[in-house]
Order: structure tokens, then sequence, then C-alpha cells
């Protein structure tokens, strides 16, 4: 057994915590986000045995690393066990190009496999305490459902999330306001950034200690680390060899995917280059390339509603990880090392043309439909290929992630293509269903008496 990891603040300022004060607490009291102590190394042999394993068989060994001692192990394997219980499809389009279907959850969203983890972990830890908590997210479309699925009827949870209003779809609305029972909705006349910066001022908020609040955004240190074991698992069904690299196209939106793939990386995951592809709000793309950051304010509303995020929380870990410190205002007071940012990290901005025409092209050319987020990661693949004429692209294991099904974004798709997608049985009826949500304007203290009058 070895000794337990420790979490560290991105801001320096708070003490360091063991992975369950982490995963409780959501956000550090500095206001800073959770990030291991160290990373956990997997060896080539246990990598090797990756091979043709189930998923939730790696899940289970990836999490061991960072959980040993912390959870017994026959509770950690139903939990994984009982997370994963569905597809994982790797489809080839064409060489050794694949998509990564991350859309076959109860949600129809890469989002469940942080969502169904984190949700059973904190679950599991709660009912040991005998306490009970109150969830604060926000989304910005597939988080939320994911987090309401994930979470609902747990006796130990309350939910609260925030949607921007106006840059959802109706599936993805309905999919978190038909639910209700322990989950509250609340639409905000605002951004996503808006909503974001709402439920991190409450964590801050000591008049709201009472209510044992905690997050299960991607600021959630628990929502990083299930995000990490499908890289394992791609690379794991893809390779011929232990030593064979793979390329991930991600399609990034507040960085949490990208994050749970360079934690993937720093544990010995063979990964060539990492992809980061944005919409039109490109800060981070513009900030390998100009080596300064700033925020977009309003965020840009793209097709890719998912990724409409002007300042992306999970920036600052990255920073961390490459020997920075940044706020979450966005201030970097300790400059990373770019360089090796850029040597594992290519990053690029797709716009909604380019996203269409490239939806398009792959769906005419390999009979292969995507959605929106999906789309950008491949145009991002391509760009890619463009930079890099060094690479054998045709012998190169390339993976872009799909990130939603395409049924979650009918108008879209139809609009593009002229077709509508098959639902899938996770969205089938949601038109039949009721919802309930409520609507506040975009003020903090707004937000805080209803959280103080409801709960």
């Amino acid at each position: 057994m070895q000794k337990p990891i420790e979490f560290y603040s991105t801001n320096m300022q708070s003490p360091k915590v063991n992975f369950r004060e982490a995963l409780l607490k959501g956000l550090a009291p500095d206001g800073g986000l959770y990030m291991p102590s160290h990373i956990p190394k997997l060896t080539k042999e246990e990598l090797a045995s990756f091979k043709g394993m189930p998923y939730q068989d790696i899940a289970y060994r990836v999490a061991h690393k960072f959980l040993d001692g912390q959870i017994p192990d026959a509770d950690l394997k139903k939990i994984t066990d009982d997370a994963y219980n569905f597809e994982v499809p790797l489809e080839k389009v064409y060489d050794r190009k694949y998509i990564m279907r991350l859309d076959q959850g109860p949600t129809a969203s890469f989002k469940d496999f942080a969502a169904r983890m984190m949700g059973r972990l904190m679950h599991y830890f709660l009912k040991k305490e005998n306490r009970s908590m109150l969830i604060l997210t926000a989304t910005s479309g597939d988080t939320g459902s994911a987090i309401a699925n994930a979470f609902y009827g747990l006796d130990s949870i309350k939910v609260v999330i925030l949607y921007p209003e106006t840059e959802v779809t109706d599936r993805q609305r309905m999919q978190m306001t038909t639910l209700q029972k322990n989950v509250q909705i609340i639409a905000l006349d605002g951004k996503f950034d808006d909503c974001q910066a709402l439920v991190k001022q409450a964590f801050s908020d000591s008049d709201l200690n009472h209510l044992q609040l905690s997050s299960a955004n991607s600021i959630n240190i628990g929502r990083l680390l299930p995000q990490s074991m499908y890289y394992f698992y791609a690379w794991s069904q893809l390779i011929n060899s232990v030593d064979e690299e793979v390329v991930f196209s991600v399609p990034s939106g507040n960085f949490g995917n990208l994050m749970g793939g360079l934690i993937a990386k720093q544990m010995g995951l063979p990964v060539k280059r990492f992809v980061i592809a944005t919409n039109e709000n490109d800060e981070v793309p513009v900030y390998f390339a100009s080596n300064e950051y700033n925020l977009i304010v309003p965020s840009k509303n793209c097709i890719s509603s998912a990724m409409n995020v002007g300042h992306p929380s999970n920036i600052s870990r990255i920073i961390s990880l490459y020997g920075g410190i940044m706020n979450e205002k966005g201030f970097i007071s300790k400059e990373p090392n770019i360089a090796a940012m850029k040597k594992d990290i290519f990053a690029v901005s797709i716009s909604d043309s380019e996203t269409k025409d490239i939806l398009k092209k792959v769906y005419k050319e390999y009979n292969v439909l995507l959605e929106p987020h999906g789309s950008v990661a491949w145009a991002g693949l391509l760009k890619y290929f463009e930079s890099d004429t060094s690479a054998n692209t045709k012998e190169l294991i390339s993976v872009a992630l799909e990130t939603a099904h395409p049924a979650k974004f009918p108008a879209e798709i139809n609009d593009i293509l002229g077709i509508d997608p098959i639902l899938p049985k996770s969205l089938e009826g949601l038109e039949s269903k009721k919802e309930a949500f409520d609507l506040l304007e975009n003020n903090y203290a707004a937000f805080k008496t209803f959280l103080m009058a409801k709960y």
C-alpha cells in the first residue's frame, strides 16, 4: 500500500488535503483548484496488460493508482463496475484514424464518464460519515444533464445546476429539467462564464458555510481523474506494441477533458501530441501563439455550444502542471514552461463555418456522422496533420474525441446535412415529460437569496 496522495491548491495558499477532502470540498479555500502533489506512474508491464481489457477493469486500475489506501479495493472495484456499464466505441474513419464516441452513457455525453464515477465516490464517503451535501454546478450543456442523472435520487446529495438560458439545446435542457426530486435547475439570464462565476462566488461566501457546498464541475478533482481513463482504453484497443504513440484531438471548452488526458500522459501513457481544438472562443490558442492570456468577455456563442467558454477553469491546472501559477481571474504570477507545453500540445481554433464544412465532408466522404464538438476535434486533427509534415500520418494512430451524441443537436445536423439523427434510447421520450426550473437574473445577490431561502 502506497502513502496516500495529497492534493494542493493551484493558488498555493491552502494546506494540502487527501483525496476525500479534495473531492468533497470541490474548490480549495483560497479559490484555487486541487492538483495531485505527484502523479503515480504505470509501468510498461501494467500498460501492456491493458490490451484487450474491458473498460471498467482499466478504470479500476487507473483509479487504484490514485486511491490506494483511501478506498478498499473491493469497494473501488464495485464503484467502477457500476459506473461503467456502457460501450465506448472506436469508429474507424480511414487508415488508423478513429472517432472515439463517448456518447453511449445514460445522457449520451462524455460527461457521464466523470459524473457517474464522481457521484458514486461522493456518495460512498458521505454515507460512511452519515452526512449530506449541496452540490452547485454550472453547465454549458452536457455537464448539467450528466450531473443531474448521476446524482438523481441520492439521498445524501442535493444538486443545484445553473445553465445559460439561451445557449443550450432543447434536449440538453430537458435532460436536466425533467428529473426534479433532489435536482434543482436554474436558467440564468447570462453566459456560461456568468454561471461559473456565481458558483465560485458562493463557495467563497462564509454566509453559506452551513449549506455544506461542493462542486461537480470540472473544477472538482473528482471529475478529472475519471477523464483520464478513456485515453488509456483507446490506446490499449488500437496499438500493435506497448511503445506505440497516439495523437488525441480533444474538443476543448473548460479544458477538463484535456486535463484528464495530460494526467494520463504523466502516468505513462504514450501520447505523441494532444491537439486542443477550441471553437471561436480562442483565448488558449492565442495564448499559445502569443504567450499572452486574455479572457474573452462575453464568450462567443458558437454552434459547438458546450465549448462557449471565455475563461476555462482548468487552464490554471494546466499552467500548474507545467510549473506556473495562474489565479482564478486568469492572472499568471509565475510563467509555466511554455516550451514544454507546446511540445505536448498543439492548439488551434475552429470557426463555425469550418465546423459545418468538416461535419458535412466527413459524412459525405466516410459516411461518419459527427456533431459540432466532434467536428471541431476532427478539424483540429486535420490542421495538426498539415502542421507536422515530418509525421508519417498514414501509420500514426490518431483519435478524435466526440463528446456528445449527434441527436443532442438535431437542429444543427438537420441544417447542415438535411437529416435527423436517430435518437439513442437515453434521449427517447423527453418531450413528453414535465419540466421544472427557475429563472434568475445574472446577479449574485439573487442567487444567494435563492439558496438561503430554499436550502
